[in-house]
């Protein structure tokens, strides 16, 4: 039987998400016919390059950055979510509920909070949302990376930053499931859509069969694509997240090029 490694590790919260994600990646395997591959030692980016790598998710940004023309691209999920449609997301504005301060241009000079710098979502469509906004090159007076959407959040409710962008599809998981990590925020603004988090495989992989399975395995598991919110996954390419790199040309033509 052949192997490889499979692993959905991008929307982990709440947990029946993450056991959802398992059950539905179990049948693609089973479909496929391959056995699963331990990836614990792995870290993301040995991950999505390793040479046995059969599924696992990405961001946008790294797909057009680092490991651009090193990967297939298998395809992007529709989500049917209240801020994703037609295999598209964005990003998700937020302070805390109680800071009185209602527009973007308010929160110059304020302290910024992103995941990560590599990220599309908590930095790319941020730096383009905040760019007409920038003065002398900056938007932010502090920055502080966090490490992940969840702890943009729980930095935001404990005062220790001012404005994170959350990706709509983990604000909407956890907003969907009443949790406490979304209580006492609020939405200040949206990012321009952006094609949502791909799917992708080695370098001559069966992409199409991959994606396939992965269809047939949401049709036969119709409680699994419920709790995910997902009705298919798109054929897509790399062509399809050229727009991200556009959003970073647009924010450097603004004067920000950088958060």
């Amino acid at each position: 039987m052949p192997q490889g490694f499979a692993e959905l590790l991008m929307y982990v919260a709440p947990p029946r998400i993450e056991q959802a994600q398992e059950q539905w990646l179990s049948r693609v395997l089973d479909i496929l016919g391959v056995e699963r591959l331990d990836a614990q030692a792995l870290d993301l980016k040995a991950l999505w390059l390793s040479p046995h790598l059969l599924l696992t998710q990405t961001c946008g940004y790294p797909l057009m950055t680092a490991l651009r023309g090193q990967v297939q691209v298998v395809g992007r999920p529709v989500y049917q979510l209240p801020h994703s449609a037609d295999g598209n997301h964005c990003s998700l504005l937020v302070a805390r509920e109680e800071d009185p301060r209602q527009a973007l241009v308010e929160f110059r000079g304020s302290h910024g909070l992103l995941n990560s710098r590599d990220s599309n979502s908590g930095m790319n469509l941020f730096r383009h949302a905040l760019a007409p906004f920038q003065q002398h090159g900056k938007f932010f007076a502090d920055v502080t990376l966090t490490g992940g959407h969840r702890a943009s959040l729980a930095a935001i409710k404990a005062g220790d930053g001012d404005l994170a962008a959350i990706d709509s599809v983990t604000f909407d998981y956890l907003t969907g499931d009443a949790s406490e990590e979304v209580a006492g925020v609020k939405v200040i603004a949206r990012t321009a859509n952006g094609p949502c988090l791909p799917y992708i495989t080695r370098l001559g992989a069966d992409a199409d069969a991959i994606r396939e399975a992965m269809n047939q395995a949401l049709n036969e598991l119709p409680d699994v694509a419920h709790v995910l919110a997902i009705s298919e996954v798109l054929p897509a390419s790399e062509a399809d997240y050229q727009v991200l790199l556009d959003y970073q040309q647009q924010a450097v033509s603004h004067g920000l090029p950088m958060l």
